[in-house]
């Protein structure tokens, strides 16, 4: 791929990836990620159904699989993260990058071959996303961090709490997430 531009690869390893691979721009590195495992499909499931729950506005959606354009190392980053809150309607169109103006919440559960780019590149680009909140439930620390109050490459809050422990979600969720489900 001489010559290729860091998009051009992008497209590539995109169209060459097989079913349920993630391939992912982040901070200008092309990620490729296999399909998650039982557990980590167990947790954002239950966080998705907790938030169903939970929420309290009718309006609000849960999307997993959506690819957001972020800020990052280059032009535009590309991600999936394991789950997105926005409401109704926000990704109704054909793209298969979504402007993130729309996301509440962004989540994501770690995996061993996600780790590192979940809980330090995506917090940049989620922050200056301006997304509000960015759940990490990180199954290796056993640890879940609720960053919130975006300002620039990071956000200003950044609480820790144990797994297994109910986790305040604030605004504009507002509501607790009980990881003892997890």
């Amino acid at each position: 791929m001489g010559g290729a531009s860091v998009q051009q690869a992008f497209a590539l390893f995109s169209a060459a990836a097989p079913e349920g691979w993630r391939v992912e721009l982040i901070e200008g590195e092309i990620c490729v990620t296999p399909p998650a495992n039982g557990e980590h499909e167990e947790i954002v499931s239950e966080v998705n159904h907790q938030v169903g729950r939970k929420a309290g506005d009718a309006s609000l959606r849960n999307f997993t699989g959506i690819g957001l354009n972020v800020p990052g190392a280059s032009e535009t980053g590309h991600v999936i993260p394991d789950l997105v809150i926005a409401p109704k309607g926000s990704f109704g169109d054909q793209e298969e990058w979504h402007d993130p103006s729309a996301a509440l919440l962004v989540a994501e559960v770690t995996s061993d071959s996600t780790a590192v780019k979940d809980r330090d590149k995506k917090i940049h680009g989620y922050a200056r996303a301006n997304i509000p909140v960015y759940l990490l439930i990180d199954r290796e620390e056993g640890q879940v961090t609720v960053y919130s109050e975006p300002s620039g490459d990071e956000y200003a809050k950044g609480a820790q709490h144990k797994m297994g422990l109910v986790v305040p979600l604030p605004a504009p969720l507002g509501f607790d997430l009980d990881t003892a489900e997890f």
